[in-house]
């Protein structure tokens, strides 16, 4: 029956992804305002279709240029933090190239940097700079890279500088200092049941893990549930600087992680009160 659901679902998934496309690029081709709002209800589509139950606490920042700075865990962190706000993303270069998935990245007006030389850095903060400065919502993973779902590794501050001492004008014609948002993800649920460290290698996917194998094992294991906190926004300039800022959203982004995954938020969808004690040490 696993094998038969998961068929079911990556059938489903072609079938209506491949269908979408045309309106979406359509809607780019156009600027419609439907083009923000289409990749949002999608992702929920996909996880309503994969079985991925989100909680989301706090508030995204939606109404204003935002650079949201998240903990990396794996692919299902996309349809799972693009179902709870209106977002786009920041990636990597290499993942325009990708076959379909990179088609879909790009429908959902990803941001693409390259990170094989330091001395691009400048050149990717202005692009970041430019969409942010236009009121749009970008996700960033610090880190580099993901990993098992159990830790945050330490934040890189380079692109986290598009939002640095930045007062700009808005669609809107006010001026605004960009913010950043932290953003934590955590995988706690396998069906239903809370997720132990182990079981998170089933969807967490890092180190040298290939994508369709994984996803497929994935798909089979079944349904599973994340939890989703948006953090207090940070003005860079009164933190400080993209230094500070990245420290304090690392442990902002640890803090919330350590959290859900010791089950601390609750289920009205509130943040809890800042962990203490044991659980205090171990976020720092």
């Amino acid at each position: 029956m696993t094998t038969l659901r998961a068929i079911a679902i990556l059938v489903i998934f072609l079938v209506l992804t491949v269908l979408s496309i045309p309106w979406q690029l359509f809607s780019l081709t156009f600027k419609l305002k439907g083009r923000k709002t289409f990749p949002y209800h999608f992702q929920k589509f996909l996880c309503n279709l994969f079985g991925i139950r989100v909680t989301v606490l706090g508030t995204p920042v939606q109404d204003r240029g935002v650079l949201m700075v998240a903990n990396h865990t794996g692919y299902f962190d996309i349809p799972i933090l693009g179902s709870a706000a209106q977002v786009s993303f920041v990636a990597k270069s290499e993942v325009k190239s990708w076959p379909f998935f990179g088609l879909l990245a790009t429908l959902q007006e990803t941001v693409y940097i390259d990170r094989s030389k330091k001395s691009r850095a400048g050149e990717s903060r202005e692009v970041l700079r430019a969409r942010l400065l236009a009121d749009d919502a970008l996700v960033l993973f610090p880190e580099g890279t993901s990993s098992d779902g159990n830790r945050v590794h330490k934040f890189k501050s380079a692109l986290i500088g598009a939002a640095e001492a930045q007062l700009g004008t808005g669609i809107a014609g006010d001026a605004q200092e960009i913010l950043v948002q932290p953003v934590s993800i955590a995988y706690v649920g396998l069906h239903g049941m809370p997720m132990g460290r182990e079981n998170r290698a089933l969807y967490a996917w890092y180190g040298d893990m290939e994508l369709v194998p994984h996803l497929w094992e994935a798909l089979k294991t079944g349904p599973f549930e994340a939890v989703v906190e948006f953090h207090q926004p940070i003005a860079v300039g009164q933190a400080g600087g993209r230094k500070e800022v990245a420290a304090l959203a690392e442990t902002v982004v640890r803090q919330g992680l350590m959290r859900a995954l010791n089950g601390i938020p609750t289920s009205r969808g509130r943040p809890a009160p800042p962990a203490d004690g044991a659980l205090a040490k171990a976020a720092l």
